[in-house]
């Protein structure tokens, strides 16, 4: 209304907890008003497809959405621009529209756009949208929307297909906090976060168990990534680890938030399939299969483009498995931890694709290579320091995900997979662990050694990567089992220049081609069948050395003992941030010896001083039982890394930060905050 006009809003979290990991709390994503005039584009009420896609040309079919709040009649004309990525037009379309008083109308647009970029995970090309309703000379409203023009087919045999390119789906399960920023989680912390993932091979990412910070999506297109987007953790069945959680309202508000959700993200050319529901306890109740029929009722009429999974944990459970007409309904069958039933711990998949052979299947969430990042138990070790993910040892904790991995690597059937997890995430952990380990990447966001696995199978560029440390002091002379994964041809490991020889592993193995015992590439003798090489080395110190081999290149790695602590070095992942209060820094801090080595167990007490126009908005070190508040400016390195986090005011300056410790030569490190782009506005601008 004209004159002055009073926004508040109110967060009510007082019934905690309310969700099985770290949900947070208050407003920790973006908020915007919108002021429009009475006749205006429906919130959300743009809908792209491209329903007709190949190299030559591409239909995209606008549905837009045009409200009119006045109690007259209108004639109006929508104009839809689109634009490619460098900003040029390059089709226009305009439609004569008459609008009843005081409603919606829908109006559909036809496009041909002329040699498309289409979007893809190598290249992932965006177009924009700009639609404009005019009235005569005047503009009552305008929209931008970003899509990406592409093609995607599921088949039952062959399994995915992204512009007619087959594409086994390598993917990771994600929760939606940062570590030590919680859940309000500045861009620059994912565009890092996804860097790393993109660099291990992955290709996919499932949103577990909630929608997602729409700045999450922006970057899943533009980085290319391909998107499981899911909507419920709980239906209308508890499951009874938490009182307060999405039982209570799933009656009342689930059609509401679904609506929310698939009307907010449809235009993401990253998401390629829609989650209902993880592990819900109604998908063995026939109540269950009724809830899913509304919910699949509500996908296919407000997105009939991409198909719908569920996360099923249940699908062969002895006492409460899944109702067949429940996986039925489902367009792809999404299965939880395939391995964990009976028998399916060696065939996975294979016994309902004999008995199902119609269905679609896909790995919603099967374990990764867990642990705590750093810390080794020899099989020898009664008490290790710390025992890794349910007391595996680092020298076989790999297998299980590496069986799972060739399974999946050749049934083209299988979908692809999403491990749990990529990253850990506060939350799901029991005393005195305030974050689950499940990840490939700590808190942090370091790479753990399994980090390296899937980057072995997932990549083509020649890496090996050997572990564990070569510090191990008293234990001269014990043997210590090496582990290394790679993608190359062989790795040969030598301890201080003495050779302990070569191995290799090959997945999969080719067939002879063109001929009995003819190879279409030079034959490799595999050492191993399976996806790691290991060496039982007697511990002297020194260096462990692995060159790596492939088609003739080579590759290497070292590893050394290390002397006593002696420095602290600082890098950042950027030196120039926006000077919006918003953009950070990512800060590693790695504990060095004489000679500029990550000593790998030390723990000295960092001390960290921010001065200038920058503020020190968490530090982490990747201990899941670190019980320092993640808002202070002390903490202890962990494993020879710690972790801290910068971020800008809204003035431009010079950021000093300093690290010091007793008994190291400190470290500082120089950001510059520039003045620039749109300023974020927050709560307490509003006074």
């Amino acid at each position: 209304k004209k004159g002055a006009n009073l926004i508040a809003v109110r967060v009510d979290n007082s019934l905690q907890p309310n969700n099985r990991w770290y949900s947070g709390s208050g407003i920790y994503r973006h908020v915007w008003l919108n002021i429009a005039e009475p006749v205006h584009i429906a919130q959300w009420g743009t809908y792209i497809t491209t329903p007709f896609v190949d190299s030559t040309s591409a239909t995209v079919l606008v549905h837009t959405s045009i409200e009119n709040n006045l109690s007259v009649s209108k004639n109006i004309v929508l104009r839809s621009v689109v634009k490619n990525s460098s900003g040029k037009e390059i089709a226009t379309i305009e439609t004569p529209v008459s609008l009843p008083p005081s409603g919606k109308t829908d109006i559909e647009q036809n496009i041909k756009i002329s040699t498309p970029i289409l979007w893809s995970i190598e290249d992932p090309s965006l177009y924009t949208l700009q639609s404009f309703i005019k009235e005569g000379k005047k503009t009552d409203d305008n929209m931008n929307s970003s899509f990406g023009i592409r093609k995607i087919e599921f088949d039952a045999n062959e399994g995915f297909f992204l512009n007619g390119k087959h594409i086994k789906m390598n993917g990771v399960c994600l929760h939606s906090d940062a570590g030590c920023l919680g859940v309000a989680v500045p861009k620059q912390a994912w565009i890092r976060r996804l860097q790393l993932l993109k660099e291990m091979g992955c290709n996919a990412i499932r949103t577990a168990h909630n929608p997602p910070d729409p700045d999450f999506l922006d970057l899943c297109d533009q980085m290319g990534f391909l998107v499981m987007d899911e909507a419920f953790d709980e239906w209308e069945i508890a499951k009874g680890q938490v009182q307060y959680s999405y039982h209570t309202l799933f009656k009342e508000n689930a059609q509401k938030d679904l609506l929310s959700m698939i009307h907010r993200d449809r235009n993401h050319p990253s998401i390629v399939i829609w989650s209902a529901g993880n592990e819900v306890l109604d998908q063995g109740k026939d109540r269950g299969v009724e809830v899913l029929k509304n919910l699949l009722e509500t996908f296919h009429k407000e997105d009939p483009t991409r198909p719908v999974t569920v996360a099923n944990d249940r699908i062969a459970d002895v006492d409460y498995p899944a109702k067949i007409a429940f996986l039925d309904l489902q367009d792809i069958v999404g299965y939880n931890y395939v391995g964990r039933w009976l028998n399916r711990r060696e065939l996975y998949y294979s016994i309902d694709k004999q008995e199902h052979p119609g269905w679609k299947m896909i790995g919603t969430e099967n374990g990764a290579i867990q642990g705590v990042r750093g810390e080794y138990t020899l099989p020898t070790d009664k008490k290790g320091p710390r025992r890794q993910s349910r007391g595996s040892h680092y020298n076989s904790s790999m297998i299980n995900a590496e069986q799972l991995w060739k399974f999946t690597a050749v049934h083209n059937y299988v979908t692809g997979d999403f491990m749990w997890t990529g990253i850990d995430h506060l939350g799901e952990a029991h005393w005195p662990n305030k974050s689950s380990n499940s990840g490939v990447i700590d808190l942090c966001g370091f790479p753990k050694d399994g980090y390296y696995f899937y980057q072995s199978q997932w990549t083509t560029e020649p890496m090996v990567h050997g572990f564990p440390h070569w510090n191990w002091a008293g234990r001269e002379g014990q043997v210590i089992p090496i582990v290394a994964y790679t993608n190359c041809d062989s790795v040969e490991l030598f301890v201080n220049g003495k050779s302990f020889g070569s191995k290799s592993a090959v997945f999969p193995q080719q067939g002879n081609s063109g001929g009995n015992n003819k190879f279409a590439h030079p034959f490799v003798t595999a050492t191993t069948s399976d996806l790691h090489l290991s060496w039982d080395v007697p511990y002297e110190p020194g260096t462990l050395k692995f060159i790596g081999t492939k088609n003739g290149k080579t590759v290497t790695e070292e590893i050394h003992t290390t002397s006593k602590p002696a420095a602290i070095l600082l890098s950042a992942d950027q030196k120039d941030i926006n000077a919006d209060a918003w953009d950070i820094a990512n800060v590693t801090v790695e504990i060095v010896d004489e000679n500029g080595w990550v000593v790998p167990d030390a723990d000295n007490l960092i001390t960290f001083k921010v001065e200038g126009e920058g503020t020190l908005a968490g530090t982490d070190n990747g201990d899941p039982q670190e019980k320092t508040a993640m808002n202070s400016n002390k903490r202890k390195a962990f494993n020879g890394l710690a972790f801290a986090v910068i971020r800008s005011t809204e003035k431009s300056g010079s950021i000093h930060i300093a690290a010091n410790a007793e008994n190291l030569k400190g470290a500082v490190l120089e950001i510059t905050s520039h003045r620039g782009g749109n300023l974020v506005l927050r709560v307490n601008d509003f006074k």
